[in-house]
């Protein structure tokens, strides 16, 4: 029967290779790393107990409290009750362990968590019967989610640096942190395209466009995963740690831009907007872990989506990892969208589905042994899971190298290279939005007294899933900093903007408002006694941010600053000192006033840890800002959806306003100009197989160094389906001295003019496609194609 059983499992998995039996008495296939990796798969599952198997696919976080003595501590027989056959998984070993007991951290240090972790791996390898390790989890959106990590600047802002090379540099970093601590999958990236401003989570994401998404969570897979090919057989590189893909599918447009709604898509725009980031992260950048998303697509939650989570993503895209459960999303199959009448209901139906692991704790798939018993799923099924998680084990090194270095952690836990790196990323993403009168850089010579106001001035706000890092400069600091001895700096509030900026806190209160305008009221003195006001406006983590409850919600029907900020800002232009205003926030905001009469804004986003000095930089003219927006900046929530990339028939326009946004997609000002000349052809015709290419000469008009993003954008005039007016297909982010020129080329072929037809096959139609390149999705000149 073993036999049979190892057999079986072999045809699943991909590439069978050939079986070598172990002699009796001699060590296990599955404990020998020169066997490859399919056979100790199948030697170690034909050894497995129907329980050993099912706790492979399930989790602990906040049930791991129960593995630990009063000193917080592992406790070897207190696991001996809680997980006798061991666990697959535990989540962020780095948080909330034992909160509130006496004397024990609620967030470990480094050294504390890998000594937990260590202990952890310890008891399973040497006390479990069959000796198989745990795979941990932590978060790494934006930086490592842990005390004292290094944490960059919010995903939205990476986004805006629109250059691959850094990204990958940031999450190679993330990576590296997440495995000195001791594990190795991270829950990251997002490549959810957003399409709608008013879900809190859209600072989680790359943007609204389906190829800058691509290319952002490309490089993000690179950098946690190195440029490895788990396809091949040999183990996760050292420093490295397995990507996961969140959330599969259409979670960036919610039904009402609610977290969690219904995403009303079809198969058409599924295919042609949400799944290119996740398909060319599995197959360009080989991604090993995919995570089902919370909404339904066409009345089924993705949970229990056979054709999504197996139909497209293995047999359409050859994946092989495994596909993880959103936290606590297997229970809500039952809870929320009753498309099941009971837990154990919703394990099967999620793991036929291709859900492999349930997480973050056990509460759908502890049933499904006594389902296999009661002759209601197949063992053979859930061999088909377990497989995928042993495997993914073996490929990240765990049988062999389970343990981590408590010494490494320290040393490069936001080390001077992470601080600087992370300084630059924050550089790299700020966006000039205006500067009328050329009022940036500020000139220190003709400053005695510069006034920083707002609420967003002297904290520094990092966004969801963040912690609290070791260094953290605020923009105050920032300034306070780069104009030591040469200026003087005051400081008011001039408004708060919540009552806390506790991430997790259920309740959002904000502000009083008399107190605020007490406030506004001292700002405006400071402001009249400056040479220039600085204001830093936006939001925090409680005003925008994932609503993973009716108690705890994230998402707004406004798109205007809240509270007094608007007053504020109104309050400190109306002294006639000139006025910078720096958005700090999450979430594209409706600043029309603020753009209609503030004569330099600069986009900080979320700008991370080293925000502050970043800024200032900027500020200065210390560093030329050169980032470009990643999404569309509306004028209303009146005007969604307002992403650039619409149909012919979307924007006929309305009564009484214009349709055009305050900001568009890709746009960025730089303290120097740039000339991009007419795009030329190496051909002008090519056959629907064949690429030609397409370059300008980008020059440095002004008297500054700069970098100008210089885009790529198609449109295919005719077609036997509607298409988008402007669909991007190409970026490069370049730097240039003045006066220096350099010639930019793109590939136009079939990956970039390819779609789906009305038989929903991916092809290239003959015809005229317009190949437009510039500077944003509203400044670009076009060259002819002709396809044939």
């Amino acid at each position: 029967m073993r036999l049979l059983i190892l057999l079986a499992v072999l045809m699943l998995l991909p590439v069978p290779q050939p079986v070598v039996l172990a002699q009796e008495g001699s060590e296990p296939l599955y404990k020998n790393p020169r066997q490859p990796v399919d056979v100790r798969v199948a030697d170690l599952l034909s050894r497995m107990t129907l329980a050993e198997k099912a706790v492979q696919l399930q989790c602990l976080w906040g049930e791991k409290n129960a593995l630990l003595d009063e000193q917080g501590q592992f406790a070897k027989k207190k696991a001996e009750s809680v997980i006798p056959h061991g666990i697959g998984h535990i989540a962020r070993p780095s948080d909330n362990w034992q909160r509130g007991v006496a004397g024990v951290d609620a967030n470990r240090s480094p050294r504390r968590t890998v000594e937990l972790v260590n202990a952890v791996q310890r008891y399973h390898l040497e006390q479990t019967r069959l000796g198989i390790p745990v795979m941990m989890h932590e978060e790494g959106l934006h930086g490592f989610q842990a005390r004292g990590a290094t944490h960059f600047p919010q995903a939205i802002a990476l986004a805006s640096t629109w250059d691959v090379d850094l990204v990958e540099q940031v999450y190679q970093v993330v990576g590296r942190e997440i495995r000195a601590w001791g594990s190795r999958q991270a829950l990251t990236p997002v490549v959810d395209v957003a399409r709608d401003p008013r879900w809190g989570r859209i600072e989680e994401t790359y943007g609204e466009d389906p190829h800058l998404v691509s290319e952002m969570g490309l490089a993000s897979v690179r950098g946690f995963q190195g440029r490895w090919d788990p396809r091949s057989g040999q183990p996760l590189p050292p420093g490295h740690v397995i990507a996961t893909l969140k959330h599969m599918t259409g979670h960036g447009q919610p039904q009402g831009g609610t977290n969690i709604g219904p995403a009303q898509i079809s198969r058409r725009v599924l295919r042609e907007v949400f799944f290119p980031p996740f398909e060319r992260a599995v197959k360009e950048g080989g991604a090993w872990s995919v995570m089902a998303s919370y909404n339904e697509i066409d009345g089924v939650p993705s949970h229990v989506n056979r054709w999504l989570l197996t139909d497209v993503l293995r047999g359409e895209w050859g994946f092989e990892g495994y596909v993880v459960a959103d936290y606590y999303a297997v229970a809500q199959l039952l809870e929320r969208h009753r498309v099941v009448e009971s837990l154990p209901q919703a394990g099967a139906q999620a793991l036929l589905a291709g859900v492999d692991v349930e997480l973050p704790d056990r509460q759908a798939f502890p049933p499904l042994p006594e389902l296999v018993q009661a002759g209601e799923l197949s063992e053979s099924q859930i061999d088909v899971a377990v497989a995928r998680v042993l495997r993914a084990k073996l490929l990240a090194g765990l049988f062999e190298d389970p343990y981590a270095d408590a010494d490494l952690a320290e040393e490069l836990t936001a080390n001077a290279e992470a601080r600087q790196l992370a300084e630059r990323a924050a550089e790299k993403a700020a966006i000039l939005l205006r500067n009328e009168g050329a009022l940036l850089p500020l000139d220190l010579e003709k400053l005695d007294r510069i006034a920083v106001i707002g609420p967003n001035a002297d904290e520094a706000i990092l966004g969801g899933y963040s912690d609290v890092p070791a260094h953290m400069v605020p923009l105050l600091d920032g300034i306070r900093a780069r104009v030591a001895g040469e200026a003087e700096v005051v400081f008011a509030p001039g408004v708060r903007i919540t009552k806390q900026r506790n991430w997790f806190g259920d309740v959002v209160e904000l502000w009083d408002v008399e107190d605020n305008r007490r406030m506004i009221a001292e700002a405006v003195e400071s402001a009249r006694r400056s040479d220039v006001a600085i204001v830093a406006v936006g939001g925090n983590e409680q005003t925008s941010r994932e609503a993973w409850a009716e108690q705890h919600l994230g998402d707004r029907t406004s798109l205007q600053l809240v509270g007094e900020q608007g007053e504020l800002v109104r309050a400190v232009v109306a002294t006639g000192t000139p006025t910078v205003v720096v958005l700090i926030h999450g979430r594209p905001l409706a600043v029309t006033w603020i753009a209609e009469n503030v004569p330099a804004i600069v986009e900080a986003w979320y700008p991370g840890q080293e925000g502050g000095a970043a800024l200032a930089r900027v500020l200065f003219g210390d560093v030329n800002p050169g980032g470009k927006l990643p999404v569309t900046i509306p004028r209303s929530v009146g005007h969604l959806p307002a992403f650039y990339n619409y149909k012919p028939t979307a924007r006929r326009g309305y009564l009484f306003d214009t349709i055009e946004p305050l900001w568009p997609f890709g746009f960025g000002l730089s303290y120097t100009t740039f000339e991009i000349s007419a795009p030329q052809l190496d051909r002008s015709t090519i056959g629907v197989s064949e690429r030609a290419a397409v370059s300008v000469q980008v020059t440095n008009t002004g008297a500054r160094a700069g970098d100008e993003v210089v885009q790529l954008y198609i449109r295919d005039r005719i077609s036997s389906v509607t298409r988008p007016v402007l669909e991007l297909k190409g970026f490069r982010r370049i730097t240039l001295e003045p006066g220096e020129s350099r010639r930019v080329s793109f590939e136009v072929g079939p990956a970039q003019l390819r779609f789906y037809d009305r038989s929903m096959r991916r092809v290239v139609e003959p015809g005229e496609f317009e190949i437009r390149v510039g500077s944003s999705s509203v400044k670009h000149q076009a060259v002819t194609l002709r396809v044939n």
